[in-house]
C-alpha cells in the first residue's frame, strides 16, 4: 500500500475548513496534518509539520494566499501548494501560479478529484480544472490561435515548463535541474514554438490544457 499523503488544510472559514477536512477524511490517500485560518498560522504549520501539500485559500484577512505562497518561495520551502478557493477570476488564477501555486481548483470539486489533485501536485505535477485552462486560453489568445493542436513535449521541455508553472525563472530552473541556464531557454522557447505560443505563459496555460504537465 502507498504512503498516505500528508496534507495541511489552510481556510479562514471554520466551517469550510472543517468541511474540508471532514471530506478528506474519507479517503484512504490522505492524511490531514494540520489546519490553518489564516496566513501567518499557515506559514507555521507548513514549517512546523512538512506535508507534502498545502491546500490553501486565496482570500483571507491579513496575510492572504498570495502572500502566503510568495513567503514559502523566500524561504526556499519545496512544499507544494495547492489552491482550492470559490475565485475563478482569470488573472488571480494566473497570479496565483505566477507565485508559485502548483494548481488552482474551485471548491465545487468532487473529493476523487480533488485527491487526485493532491496526488498530482505532491508528485511534482500541476494542476488546473479544465473549466479554469478553458477560460485562461480563451482570454490570453484570440480564438483563432487557441485551436486544439497536436503537441508532444520532450520529457525535459514539459519538466521545465512545470517549474515555469511555478513561477521559476531561468536561473532557478538551470540550478534545479542542473543544466545550462541556456539550455532551459532553449527548451523553453521550443516549448513555446511547439504551442504555437507568443509568451512563456500562455505555452504554461496551452500545456496545462492539454493535459502535457500533469505529473512527472
Amino acid at each position: 500500500m502507498s504512503r498516505r499523503l500528508r496534507v495541511v488544510v489552510v481556510d479562514d472559514q471554520n466551517l469550510v475548513r472543517q468541511g474540508i477536512r471532514g471530506l478528506l477524511e474519507l479517503s484512504d490517500a490522505v492524511d490531514v496534518i494540520g489546519e490553518a485560518s489564516d496566513g501567518a498560522e499557515a506559514l507555521d504549520a507548513i514549517e512546523a509539520l512538512d506535508p507534502d501539500v498545502a491546500l490553501l485559500d486565496l482570500r483571507m484577512p491579513g496575510m492572504g494566499g498570495i502572500e502566503v505562497l510568495e513567503a514559502l518561495r523566500e524561504c526556499g520551502s519545496d512544499v507544494p501548494a495547492l489552491v482550492l478557493t470559490t475565485f475563478d477570476d482569470a488573472e488571480l488564477v494566473l497570479t496565483a501560479m505566477r507565485a508559485g501555486a502548483r494548481g488552482y481548483l474551485l471548491k465545487d470539486v468532487t473529493l476523487d478529484q480533488l485527491v487526485d489533485a493532491i496526488g498530482t501536485v505532491a508528485n511534482g505535477g500541476t494542476v488546473l480544472q479544465p473549466a479554469l485552462t478553458d477560460r485562461l486560453v480563451r482570454e490570453s489568445a484570440p480564438a483563432a490561435d487557441a485551436q486544439a493542436i497536436d503537441v508532444a513535449l520532450t520529457g525535459r521541455e514539459a519538466d521545465v515548463l512545470r517549474l515555469v508553472a511555478g513561477g521559476f525563472n531561468n536561473r532557478e530552473i538551470a540550478e534545479m535541474l542542473h543544466l545550462a541556464e541556456g539550455t532551459v531557454k532553449n527548451h523553453v522557447s521550443n516549448a513555446i514554438a511547439k504551442l504555437g505560443a507568443r509568451d512563456r505563459t500562455q505555452a504554461v496555460l496551452r500545456a496545462l490544457h492539454r493535459g502535457l504537465l500533469a505529473g512527472s
